[in-house]
Order: structure tokens, then C-alpha cells, then sequence
């Protein structure tokens, strides 16, 4: 086994070396000179689809918690994605149909959406491991590490949202899904990593951790390339990425 400090910071590690802003999607989506809107749309509809199932996870992980001096900041994110109001902003889910309508997606257009293989990959594998209590450090992992983890990423210094902003001409009122998350699960994954590191009591439950924070950023990474795919065979004519993909 790997002492809990050093584990703690390899399950860190791991998060970072997974970095999905470095998909070539986010190049034609943070393109000034070229803003793609469509593409932009294809992405925010796809993350919807996870942002609709993202309470059912943190609601599975309070119920099995099995560590009581973690259950208190499980149930204050709980209570932030339903109401808003520790950020004083809205219900989560809330705050991303606003996105979506700022982009020119109709209620009826996001409703109408269903989740891309990939994406839908990325769904159950969570959702499979925080049902499950016996994989808890498995759903921990992959719920508060490697997912939370997500929208601490930055490319250039700016966060995604920024970014969005100004190559689109979005307000700042349009961005508050992606504002409150950033500021939100910088604690969110350190509380992930403490719980982690202190559940996994054994060398096969580390390894089966790491995977698991190393496997659900691949499968956000699969998701991108699932759009990009899906967005070319719609618009054939669209210019390939820089990869050439």
C-alpha cells in the first residue's frame, strides 16, 4: 500500500495528467477568429445530459457514506446543487438550461436531446459505481476527483467559461453554471481526495481508485471525440481539427 499522504497526492497526479481541455475540440471552440457556434451548441447539449444526472450521484454517495465526518459536506453540495443558494445563484441543472437558452437552444431542442454513446458511457459508469456501496471508493473517485475536476481546468491561464465569453460575446449572467462550479470544486476535489485517500485501506482498493480517476477522465475525453466525430458526419464540409481526426 501506498502511505495515505503520498496516495492522496498520486490520485491528484492522476487527475492532472488527464487534462480534457487538451482535446482539439476546445481549439475550434476557443478559435476568436472562428467562432462555432453549432459545434458550441453539439458540446453544451451533450453536457447537459451529464449535468441532469450529476445530484442523483452526490445524493447515492451521501446515503452510503460510510466515514460520518464526510456525510456533513456531502449533504452542503447536496443542498447547493438543488437550491443555489450558497452561491446565491440557482438550482444547477437550472443554471445550465439558462446557458443553453444564451446559446439559442430552445427548451423543446434540449429536452429533445439524447446522449451520444460516449456520453451515455460516461453515464453509467458512474452512475454503476455509486449504486453499487461496495465500489464507494470507486464512485468517490470518480464523482469528486476525476468529474468535480473537470471545471478546475484552465487553458492559457482562463478558464473555460471566460473563454466562452468572449470568443461568443456571452454575459457573465449566462456563465454562472460554469462561475460557480469553478470557485465550488476546488474544495469539492480536495474533500474527494481526503475521502478517497482515507477510505482506500488496502493496495487493491488504491489501484482500483486510481483507475477509476484515470478512467472516467478518459471517458470525458471520449465524449469530446464522440461530438467532434458526430458533429463532421453532420456537417461534412466542416474543416477537420488540427489533429486531422
Amino acid at each position: 500500500m501506498i502511505k495515505r499522504a503520498s496516495f492522496k497526492e498520486e490520485l491528484r497526479r492522476v487527475l492532472h495528467d488527464n487534462l480534457t481541455l487538451g482535446h482539439p475540440i476546445f481549439e475550434a471552440l476557443f478559435d476568436p477568429q472562428r467562432p462555432n457556434l453549432p459545434l458550441l451548441r453539439a458540446t453544451a447539449l451533450q453536457g447537459y445530459q451529464l449535468t441532469r444526472h450529476f445530484l442523483y450521484y452526490i445524493e447515492h454517495l451521501f446515503f452510503h457514506c460510510p466515514l460520518p465526518k464526510f456525510k456533513r459536506a456531502l449533504l452542503i453540495n447536496m443542498y447547493e446543487e438543488e437550491t443555489g443558494r450558497l452561491s446565491r445563484s440557482d438550482n444547477h441543472v437550472a443554471l445550465m438550461q439558462n446557458f443553453l437558452r444564451a446559446i439559442g437552444i430552445s427548451d423543446f431542442e434540449r429536452d429533445a436531446e439524447h446522449p451520444l454513446p460516449a456520453t451515455s458511457a460516461l453515464i453509467n459508469y458512474r452512475l454503476d459505481a455509486v449504486r453499487d456501496p461496495s465500489k464507494y471508493h470507486i464512485g468517490a473517485a470518480t464523482v469528486m476527483i476525476a468529474s468535480e475536476g473537470q471545471n478546475l481546468e484552465t487553458k492559457a491561464g482562463e478558464a473555460r467559461h471566460e473563454l466562452f465569453g468572449k470568443v461568443y460575446g456571452l454575459a457573465e449572467s449566462d456563465l454562472r453554471f460554469f462561475s460557480v462550479h469553478q470557485a465550488e470544486d476546488v474544495g469539492h476535489v480536495e474533500q474527494g481526495l481526503n475521502l478517497v485517500s482515507e477510505l482506500c485501506t488496502t493496495a487493491r482498493m488504491q489501484e482500483e481508485a486510481l483507475f477509476a480517476v484515470d478512467h472516467t477522465c478518459k471517458l470525458f475525453y471520449g465524449m469530446y471525440e464522440n461530438i467532434h466525430v458526430e458533429n463532421r458526419r453532420k456537417a461534412p464540409g466542416t474543416v477537420a481539427l488540427r489533429d486531422g481526426r
